[in-house]
């Protein structure tokens, strides 16, 4: 079988590649293994050394690397460069600090002495999306490499030469043979990894079906994972926020990707105060995005990753508008070829329409008016879902306000991001454990405490 690259821009084919068969698929397994063997004992200088020549090289080939994921995905060309630059940085931070995060920990005990050591499991699958191709593998392998273990990428089939590309970047940077490697094969295929002897955890970043299928492979095969699936995270303008600068926050987190993004300020929940106002300079800012070619520095807007994503966008689009949303931008297709959907604004929206309820991925802005305050942090927690979530009001407010928001990050007067600095997951359907900072160093290393008398 073959795996296709589509340029989402004009449809045309890019490549294609052969799927691993069952006996690469074991070769690259016990290559893993075996490099295992020797990196978890390898001096931690070694280690980071690796994750800074690898950060360098991304430097140097940032264009390359850029213009790779735009013509694959469809990512803005600014956009792109961005996301290389991140990825140098996450491999920085990892360098930096991994001695800290990893270093034993005294601690009291009936003991004379008690250690904690952080040792490494072994070989980890990463299960990972289109969407950021390069930073969602890069803040996975980051931290593993660091900890002892190696990596083994399945990446969605759409971005196979981004995938592929990665890999040679550690190769070329010296990394022994076997410590990251990528596995070119469909979905399907997820589920006998992971009940591999030879695997000893999995971290999915992908949608909610994905998450409940590998969670349930993982927990029959008693392996640790790491889940970071959808979300609508809710963007919340208080009686005591500021809309107009909320208004900017929602447009740069609702468009960034082309609204590609599982952080992005999906429900955008306005006090009525402030509600004509917000709508007012949503509005504006929306009108001014220009839409096309992603290799254009002049275009913000490129086309989502896939034709079916349009019809699915398209859809639900339609189906609010149908239950009584206004449409200020946007709402129909766009002709030609390229797999484009405009940049829209819906407003007057409920509760109980589809773009309320369900995760957008796509360049679609929905504004919800609250009652009130109360209402509008009521509102705001009406989702199975719980990544992120923005308020706007008084920092002493947020701070406050923040206990009572179910997500993994509360963003006060700002827009929900990742930062290899902080930790980043969700909870509820938004999936569970934690990626960067020092805890995203723990999720698949031994906790091992050591008791000495």
């Amino acid at each position: 079988m073959s795996i296709q690259s589509i340029n989402p821009t004009d449809g045309t084919l890019i490549a294609q590649y052969r799927e691993d068969d069952p006996s690469l698929v074991d070769a690259k397994l016990n290559r893993a293994l075996n490099a295992y063997s020797t990196w978890k004992t390898s001096p931690l200088s070694k280690r980071t050394d690796l994750l800074r020549r690898v950060a360098n090289r991304l430097r140097e080939e940032s264009e390359k690397h850029a213009r790779l994921m735009t013509s694959e995905m469809g990512k803005p060309i600014g956009e792109a460069r961005s996301e290389i630059a991140k990825c140098a940085w996450v491999l920085e931070y990892y360098a930096d600090h991994s001695a800290e995060f990893l270093a034993p920990k005294e601690t009291q005990s009936d003991g004379s002495r008690t250690l904690i050591r952080f040792d490494p499991l072994g070989p980890i699958l990463a299960v990972m999306p289109w969407n950021f191709p390069y930073w969602q593998v890069f803040r996975f392998a980051a931290p593993n490499l660091a900890a002892g273990n190696v990596g083994l990428l399945k990446h969605a089939s759409n971005v196979s030469g981004c995938a592929l590309a990665i890999e040679q970047l550690f190769i070329e940077s010296g990394a022994p043979e076997g410590v990251f490697q990528t596995l070119l094969l469909p979905a399907s295929a997820v589920s006998s990894l992971i009940d591999d002897d030879r695997i000893q955890g999995v971290t999915l970043t992908g949608s909610e079906a994905a998450g409940r299928s590998v969670g349930a492979g993982a927990g029959s095969a008693i392996k640790p994972s790491v889940l970071e699936l959808g979300g609508s995270d809710p963007l919340v303008v208080l009686s005591d926020g500021n809309p107009i600068e909320a208004a900017q926050a929602a447009l740069t987190s609702r468009m960034l990707n082309t609204g590609q993004s599982c952080i992005a300020a999906k429900r955008l929940i306005v006090v009525p105060d402030h509600y004509d106002a917000f709508v007012t300079a949503l509005e504006e800012g929306i009108g001014q995005l220009r839409i096309g070619d992603p290799h254009d520095e002049t275009n913000q807007i490129g086309p989502l990753a896939k034709p079916e994503f349009v019809e699915e966008l398209h859809n639900q689009v339609i189906e609010t508008m149908s239950e009584g949303a206004n449409c200020l931008i946007g709402g129909s297709l766009v002709p030609g070829p390229g797999s484009f959907y405009p940049p829209t604004l819906l407003v007057d929206v409920t509760e109980s329409m589809t773009c309320f309820r369900e995760e957008t991925f796509g360049p679609v802005a929905v504004v919800i008016k609250a009652k009130n305050d109360d209402d509008a942090l009521r509102l705001a927690s009406k989702t199975r879902f719980g990544l992120g979530a923005s308020l706007w009001t008084s920092p002493s407010r947020g701070i406050e306000l923040a206990a009572q928001i179910d997500s993994g990050h509360v963003a006060i007067n700002g827009m929900v991001k990742s930062d290899p600095r902080l930790p980043f997951g969700g909870v509820k359907s938004s999936g569970y454990g934690r990626e960067l900072s020092e805890y995203g160093i723990l999720p698949f290393v031994n906790i091992k405490t050591v008791w000495v008398k």
